[in-house]
């Protein structure tokens, strides 16, 4: 019986192990932004890289990583899944370090939206003041 037990409980970790979502790694250590479009050549997409890419500085501050599910490859339909986004569509989703999701635009968000955002969170407040 007790060998029994132990092997459901070995069963119900690796079962555990695998549903794991793509974005579970990141929980409590970054804040994620999800970037989902069809293709590469999306013009919200490329937006979105362009307006991140002038603010770099304060992407890195705020421990914010960005992730792409782009095409029809199985991590960008991980990440759709995860998060129940549309396959066909541009979708920009802010996700806290707690997991849950703080923003979503079917638009590029602007980084003083983002940031805003952000910097309003708790966990973000309390880290600006630890660094004073």
């Amino acid at each position: 019986m007790r060998a029994t037990l132990i092997g459901f409980g070995l069963a119900a970790l690796t079962a555990g192990a695998a549903a794991a979502g793509p974005l579970d790694a990141y929980r409590w250590r970054s804040r994620v932004l999800v970037l989902s479009a069809p293709d590469a050549a999306d013009a919200d997409l490329r937006a979105q890289r362009a307006a991140l890419g002038r603010v770099r500085g304060g992407v890195s501050e705020r421990d914010l990583v960005v992730l792409e599910a782009v095409g029809t490859g199985a991590e960008a339909r991980a990440l759709r899944a995860q998060l129940s986004l549309p396959e066909g569509e541009f979708r920009a989703v802010l996700i806290g370090k707690d997991g849950g999701a703080k923003l979503t635009e079917a638009a590029p968000i602007p980084p003083q939206k983002l940031f805003v955002t952000i910097d309003a969170m708790p966990m973000r407040r309390g880290e600006i003041q630890g660094a004073r």
